[in-house]
């Protein structure tokens, strides 16, 4: 005799049948569309090293060489340049693309991590690394800003998904590679070990083949110094002393302290304890299929002391790579209780832990997070944008433009947007008082001429100052006060404008 199963117990059968690959699929959709709501709620704009990418690549798009010898000019980014070129077509909303662009290597970020997850550890870590890159709102905020480095971070996650999928993959993973590494050169490295490991079993022409394809991102980016500045190294030289200019430089203990201090703000206390567990599991349960995050995580931590210790600039988007190859692990502590067999006690064991873990970080979320102040940043990020781009519309300063040619700001935080705004202007004519000042102390007086004797000054007012104008080492309160002789002639919440022309 057979008894009817409950209509609740056909259903969740029904759930437990669809494949893993289905309700992937569907969470990646739902991903889209989450991702596409807030970029249109949050209608932010890139940063300085993103909108420099779009000046540089508007130059190429009416094809003039981009000039990298401005004041304070961000590293150039080959690839992010190139996209700046197809942002550019779209004119002044090429900014908003360029964000979406980011947000949408966000969206690539969360689907590689699962995929690597998965792959290496089952269905149920992917999902929980997918997740924690998710709740991860330090780079959600970098995404809905535009940073380049989500786009970085991507591209080394789904090279690590590609060679986990099929070991020794070859010249899929080299372009993947060559492509991160027109964004940050720390791919050059990835790419140098992985040429190592695909070398071991391959004869002489592959070898020769591969090196080609592990070489392409430094070659190519060395060729764009070369072609715009004539020197194949710009890119370094210039990093390394813009580092030390800015004082973003420290020694090899204040590194390798950074990455503890860093590694916490991007990921949170809780995860960072749960990933250095997670390690020793995933070597325990699967060491051949954690071989290569594991090997990609370690690779990145050790360039990014490396590079500091060497004097680059140390900033947390730096340690971002690293930071995000932590998660999947921390997905091991929390989830790889599924890999073990059904009943046994050390299974029951690690999911109490792994509760444990999920009650600890969420009380510390509780207690930390601020959704409305990040509200309030990606909503402030928007207003100076459109604050600054509605006074230079103003049919008074615009006047005042056509008659002095010169426009100042404060420092160089604001040039790219404004060179970006005023697409006529070139780039000669916008200039920074906090640059003028530099020149005086060293003798040099010719650009504080040019800026008392006729311009417009731009003045951000109310958290416009502390946000996003005085906010660099050298930079003089006095650049805040209006000149003697000059008359304002636009004021709003934001900005305030003068002029002596």
């Amino acid at each position: 005799m057979f008894t009817r199963g409950s209509p609740g117990t056909i259903r969740l059968a029904r759930l437990r049948a669809v494949p893993a690959r289905t309700w992937a699929r569907l969470g990646f959709a739902a991903m889209c569309l989450g991702a596409l709501i807030g970029y249109l709620a949050f209608p932010t704009y890139p940063t300085y090293d993103s909108f420099y990418a779009l000046l540089w690549g508007r130059d190429l798009l009416h094809l003039h060489l981009p000039d990298f010898h401005v004041y304070r000019a961000p590293t150039e980014h080959p690839l992010a340049i190139a996209f700046g070129v197809v942002c550019s077509i779209f004119g002044q909303g090429g900014a908003r693309l360029m964000v979406l662009g980011s947000i949408g290597s966000f969206v690539a970020l969360v689907a590689g991590s699962y995929r690597l997850g998965r792959l290496c550890f089952g269905p149920l870590v992917g999902l929980v690394a997918a997740l924690l890159v998710l709740s991860r709102f330090f780079v959600e905020n970098l995404a809905a800003q535009g940073y380049l480095d989500i786009t970085y971070v991507a591209l080394v996650v789904w090279a690590a998904a590609l060679e986990v999928e099929r070991p020794r993959r070859g010249w899929p993973v080299f372009v993947v590679l060559a492509a991160a590494g027109l964004l940050r050169p720390d791919a050059w490295v990835l790419s140098g070990v992985y040429w190592l490991w695909c070398s071991w079993r391959a004869d002489n022409r592959t070898r020769l083949r591969y090196l080609l394809l592990a070489a392409g991102g430094p070659l190519i980016w060395a060729a764009l110094d070369t072609i715009v500045t004539g020197d194949p190294a710009y890119s370094l030289t210039a990093t390394s002393g813009l580092a030390q200019e800015l004082e973003r430089t420290q020694g090899f203990g204040s590194v390798v302290a950074s990455v503890w201090n860093y590694g916490e703000r991007i990921d949170k206390l809780p995860v960072v304890l749960g990933g250095l567990l997670g390690v020793p599991l995933a070597v325990w349960i699967a060491p051949r299929r954690a071989l290569v995050p594991l090997a990609t995580l370690a690779l990145l931590l050790f360039v990014y002391v490396a590079e500091g210790a060497a004097g680059a600039s140390v900033v947390d988007r730096y340690l971002l790579g690293a930071a995000t190859l932590l998660l999947p692990f921390c997905a091991v502590t929390l989830g790889g209780w599924a890999m073990l067999r059904p009943g046994t006690a050390l299974r029951r064991v690690w999911l109490a832990g792994a509760a444990a873990l999920v009650i600890f970080g969420a009380t510390a979320a509780a207690t930390t997070l601020s959704l409305s102040s990040l509200r309030t940043t990606l909503e402030y990020h928007e207003d100076f944008h459109k604050g600054l781009a509605a006074a230079l519309a103003d049919d008074r300063v615009h006047a005042q433009l056509k008659r002095c040619h010169l426009l100042s700001l404060p420092n160089n935080k604001l040039i790219p947007d404004a060179r970006w705004i005023l697409d006529s202007v070139g780039q000669g004519d916008i200039v920074a008082r906090s640059q003028a000042r530099a020149d005086v102390a060293k003798g040099v007086h010719t650009l504080e001429n040019r800026i008392r004797r006729g311009s417009v000054a731009v003045y951000p007012l109310g958290s416009a100052v502390f946000v996003e104008a005085i906010v660099d080492v050298g930079d003089d309160p006095r650049d805040q006060v209006p000149l003697s002789g000059f008359r304002r002639v636009y004021t709003s919440r934001y900005y305030a404008v003068y002029a002596n022309c």
